[in-house]
């Protein structure tokens, strides 16, 4: 079977049509890709000492996390379990995210809902996890520095082995967030805006730190778009060293949904998270 031709193994279905450019330096396919069929991205070779898997993102200091719309929900309101393309800067899709979450948690916890979040390659094969308990007096940056307040993210890379964590940190304002490795310890610092504005014409751009916060070494940016006054379907890009090691990599994949069930999800009301 040709490349082109290729179904996604995850759901079945011919693959969409890639991404529009991304906006100023943020990740985005060249122009000439923006309408060419999703193609994924050729097999990359194990390597010693990556978890299986997270070879593709030795390859990368850049992802865009594009959201699938739902149909469902968009006319009935009825919340359902969020789907994700993971795509490099060419538009090939590099991983499949799918939300595994109880219907009753999704309809009555909104965006505060604890989740799984299984992220496939392109055989399917699960090779990271991430999963977000609910804690029912979490969100607020004034009380995260207390462990019951605070949302927090496990990654795991391959499933069942820790590798890090994306947690919630207390701020008096801004929001703030910090990569962890598996023993807990801080590696990156995350600052977001003052103000997280959900807004079709804006985008929120979150600062990724050294852990000194004396350097800036990456980003993560909400992309937006008109559709989000229709349909819940979310847009990120992320930037990254290039030789980052691929477990902060995959941290960093957690940090994009933490912050997108805290400030960009939507409700059934059609509110935003926070």
């Amino acid at each position: 079977m040709s490349q082109q031709n290729k179904v996604n193994p995850v759901d079945g279905q011919p693959p969409a049509y890639g991404m529009q450019p991304g906006y100023g330096n943020q990740p985005g396919p060249p122009p000439g890709l923006a309408n060419v069929q999703q193609q994924w991205a050729p097999a990359v070779q194990s390597m010693p000492g990556c978890p299986p898997g997270l070879e593709y993102l030795t390859t990368l200091d850049q992802v865009l996390i594009k959201q699938q719309i739902e149909l469902l929900e968009a006319f009935t309101g009825w919340e359902q379990n969020n789907k994700y393309k993971i795509m490099n800067n060419q538009g090939q899709q590099v991983y499949f995210a799918a939300e595994d979450t109880d219907m009753c948690m999704r309809q009555c916890c909104g965006p505060q809902r604890s989740f799984v979040i299984h992220i496939t390659d392109n055989m399917n094969q699960e090779v990271i996890r991430l999963s977000r308990d609910f804690k029912c007096c979490a969100g607020c940056c004034w009380c995260a520095n207390a462990e019951a307040c605070a949302h927090e993210v496990m990654i795991e890379a391959p499933v069942g082995q820790v590798v890090g964590y994306a947690r919630q940190e207390y701020s008096s304002w801004s929001p703030n967030f910090t990569l962890r490795d598996a023993e807990r310890n801080p590696i990156l610092r995350i600052h977001g805006p003052c103000c997280v504005l959900n807004m079709p014409c804006c985008e929120d751009t979150f600062n990724v730190w050294s852990n000194d916060d004396t350097k800036e070494v990456g980003t993560i940016c909400k992309q937006r778009g008109l559709q989000e006054f229709f349909v819940d379907a979310n847009t990120f890009g992320a930037t990254f060293p290039q030789d980052l090691d691929v477990k902060v990599k995959a941290a960093m994949l957690g940090a994009v949904f933490l912050i997108d069930f805290m400030y960009f999800e939507k409700s059934s009301g059609g509110a935003a998270g926070y």
